[in-house]
Formats: structure tokens, C-alpha cells, sequence
């Protein structure tokens, strides 16, 4: 008989089978019986304690008598043999060659990819519905969207765009102040705003904000099912809720990056006239004769098309996004990396372009 004394718990120091194995293979012992009367306090590591004692005593043909042992630790201990361990439940995994996993690394971006053209081809549809007039789409929808990615992005975007129309005029005035040409500064701080810094930075503070938005609010949706209640309604989810916010982006960016260049314009020219005192006049006749209308349209281009980007990474990672809270908020962080990527990847293009087209 195994007498249990005191607390059999995980905080305490559980003996193991081996003196029971012993005495079994001597032949002293035929039947495992308990006293459990001293025992003060137990929890799962009796059990397994137990449970091993009796894989033991069933190797060695010793009969297991659960009598004397508490109600709760005898329901447990039945409940434990009624569900079978599954077969491959302790197989230690292995670990895959370098040649499958890459081959599995190569096949799971074939899939994204695959599902990013299918996305981009249902839009190109949805868009060619719009256009015929038989997209499926509220346009209180469009409006309110227009003003969430619009008017309420503007204190940002006025802050973002001022400090840095400053430090790109402050950078530029520390390196034309040694051959005496600050007056410069108003066509570094011009150009880099109109065809460069204004639609980017715009577009950047979009994708944190309206594209996580955007992979948020879908991604809820598909978690709460409603995506699936319009496909049976009949309703396309790409001209319900991709369709509109894509437009509402396309909009407002080119509005934004102009408010963004002016902004950032003008605290460029805080810096020319507060630290390197030129005049407002002269700051201001030199941005206009460094900037013509193709450096803005350059940048407005740019602006437009970053505004689709970031409205298709948003809507795409949302559409992808499962079916748990955690995964709303994997879909939102892969939205703005996502968005963000295809806006240097792209700018990089179009810089490429434009050079080669002498533009």
C-alpha cells in the first residue's frame, strides 16, 4: 500500500515510480492500493504521478485499486483513460531540409502573389462597373470616406508636412552656407516638396492611417461574418467596400499633397527667413522661379497613384485577414508594411521613368 502524505503539488517535490517498479519486478508486490487519509493538498502533478504509476503497473500485470483515493482525483483519473492518447500526440517534430523549405517559401509567395493579381484584375472589374454605372456601391459611403481620408487627416498631414519642408531647408542651409548660396534654399526646399516629399510623406502618413484603417475595419467584417452575408445578398464586397474607399484615396491625395507642398513650402521658407535672413519676397520669387507646373503635375501623378496603393494594401490585407481578434490586428500592421513598400517600390519607378522621359 503507497501511503499519500501532505501536498502532492507542482510547488512540491514529487517522488518518482522507480522503488514501485522495483518491488514489482522482486515479486513483493500484486495489488497498488492508497492511503490517501494524510494527504493535505493536491493537484495535476498527482495525477501525473498517478497516471504514470499506472502505465507502469499495466507494463507489469499489477492490479491498480483507486478506492481510498478522493472523489475528484478518482473522476480525473477516469476521465484521463477515457480519451486515448493520440498515436503521433509525443512525436518530436522534425526539422525540414533547407531544399523544402525553400521550395515551401517559393510556393507560399506564388499564392500571394497569385492573390494579389486576382484582387488587382476584380478591381480593374469593379472599376469598369463604375464606370458603366453598375457598381454596387452607397455613395454616403464615398462621401463619408472621403471625409475620414480628407479633412480629418489634415492635422497631421500640416504637422508632418511643416517639419519636414524644415528640416530639408535647414539640411540644405548647412551645405550652401559654405559657398554662400543660401538663397538656394528655396529651390531645394521647392522641388523636393513638389516632386518628391509632398506626395510621399502624404502617402506615408495615409498608409499608417487610412490603410490600417481601412485592413481593420474589413478585417472586423470578415470576423464578424457580414462579408459573408453580402456574397449572399448578392453583394459584390469589392464594389461595396473596396470600390469606394479606393475612390475616396484617389480624391483626396492629389488635395492633400497640394496642401503638403504649400505647407511644406512654407516652413522651408520659416527656416530661409528666420535663420538665414533672406527676405519673404526674395524666398518667395525664388520657389516660383525654380518650380514650374510639370514638377507639380509630376508629383500630383504620383500622389494619385499612391492613393490606389494604399487603398488596395488596406482592403487586400483586410479581405485576407482570419477569423480571430489577433488576426484584425496582424491584417492592420501587414496593411501599412504593405502600402508602404509599394510606395517606395513605385516612386522609385516613376523617378526612373520620368528621368528617361526628360521630364
Amino acid at each position: 500500500m503507497l501511503r499519500l502524505a501532505g501536498d502532492w503539488t507542482i510547488r512540491s517535490v514529487i517522488p518518482g515510480t522507480s522503488e514501485v517498479e522495483a518491488a514489482a519486478a522482486a515479486g513483493k508486490v500484486r495489488v497498488i492500493a492508497f492511503d490517501a487519509s494524510p494527504l493535505t493538498a493536491w493537484d495535476s502533478a498527482l495525477l501525473t504521478f498517478l497516471i504514470r504509476l499506472r502505465e507502469r503497473c499495466d507494463g507489469a500485470g499489477l492490479a491498480f485499486d483507486l478506492a481510498a483515493l478522493p472523489e475528484g482525483v478518482s473522476r480525473l483519473l477516469d476521465l484521463a483513460a477515457a480519451v486515448p492518447e493520440r498515436e503521433d500526440a509525443r512525436r518530436e517534430s522534425a526539422r525540414e531540409p533547407l531544399l523544402a523549405r525553400a521550395g515551401q517559401t517559393a510556393i507560399d509567395l506564388a499564392g500571394g502573389a497569385r492573390e494579389i493579381l486576382e484582387f488587382v484584375g476584380e478591381t480593374t472589374l469593379a472599376v469598369g462597373r463604375l464606370l458603366r454605372g453598375r457598381a454596387q456601391y452607397r455613395r454616403v459611403d464615398l462621401w463619408r470616406l472621403v471625409q475620414e481620408c480628407g479633412a480629418n487627416a489634415l492635422p497631421i498631414v500640416t504637422l508632418i508636412s511643416v517639419l519636414v519642408g524644415m528640416i530639408l531647408a535647414f539640411v540644405g542651409a548647412v551645405q550652401l552656407e559654405q559657398f554662400g548660396a543660401e538663397i538656394y534654399v528655396a529651390n531645394l526646399v521647392g522641388l523636393a516638396m513638389a516632386r518628391e516629399m509632398g506626395a510621399m510623406m502624404t502617402a506615408i502618413i495615409l498608409a499608417g492611417r487610412t490603410g490600417a484603417s481601412f485592413a481593420a475595419q474589413i478585417g472586423t467584417m470578415k470576423v464578424n461574418e457580414e462579408i459573408d452575408a453580402l456574397a449572399t445578398f448578392d453583394f459584390s464586397a469589392i464594389d461595396f467596400l473596396v470600390l469606394p474607399r479606393m475612390l475616396a484615396l484617389a480624391i483626396m491625395m492629389p488635395l492633400l499633397t497640394v496642401y503638403a507642398n504649400a505647407l511644406g513650402i512654407l516652413g522651408g521658407g520659416l527656416i530661409g527667413v528666420g535663420m538665414l535672413g533672406l527676405s519673404p519676397a526674395l524666398y518667395w520669387d525664388q520657389t516660383v522661379y525654380a518650380i514650374t507646373l510639370g514638377d507639380f503635375g509630376v508629383g500630383l501623378l504620383k500622389s494619385a497613384v499612391f492613393g490606389v496603393l494604399v487603398a488596395v494594401a488596406g482592403c487586400l490585407r483586410g479581405l485576407q485577414c482570419g477569423t480571430s481578434a489577433s488576426a484584425v490586428g496582424l491584417a492592420a500592421t501587414s496593411a501599412v508594411v504593405s502600402g508602404i513598400v509599394a510606395i517606395i517600390v513605385f516612386d522609385a519607378i516613376f523617378t526612373v521613368l520620368f528621368d528617361v522621359m526628360g521630364i
